[in-house]
């Protein structure tokens, strides 16, 4: 099993920035890809980033590419991710996820899920 606890979201003006964590404990976190989505109000959840489970390799949504960067310490159990130059269009529920050693976009994919924490642009 492994827990998932996001923090670091809340109401943030357009252009402005947040950092979320994602601290794990259970099994080995260093073996486990790590994964950020988001879910609007009547939307479906979406794929905004991912991280290999030893740092090497991102991807992110073309939507928040060059604004958001997905980081990770395998130290810390911990994932990070700042986004930067936010947008109305950027606020929803985010989640971060963690699936063993497979680094995938699909949620469907992900064996273990946060409780999720909102972040909130206006405009």
């Amino acid at each position: 099993q492994v827990q998932l606890v996001e923090s670091g979201g809340g109401l943030v003006q357009a252009g402005g920035s947040l950092r979320l964590s994602c601290a794990a404990s259970g099994r080995t976190f260093s073996s486990y890809s790590m994964g950020w989505f988001r879910q609007a109000p009547g939307k479906e959840r979406e794929f905004v980033a991912v991280i290999k489970y030893n740092g090497g390799t991102t991807y992110y949504a073309d939507s928040v590419k060059g604004r958001f960067t997905i980081s990770r310490d395998n130290a810390k159990n911990t994932v990070y991710l700042q986004m930067n130059s936010l947008k109305p269009e950027d606020t929803a529920v985010y989640y971060c996820a963690a699936e063993f050693l497979r680094l995938t976009t699909k949620p469907n994919e992900y064996d273990y899920w946060g409780q999720g924490t909102q972040v909130t642009v206006s405009s």
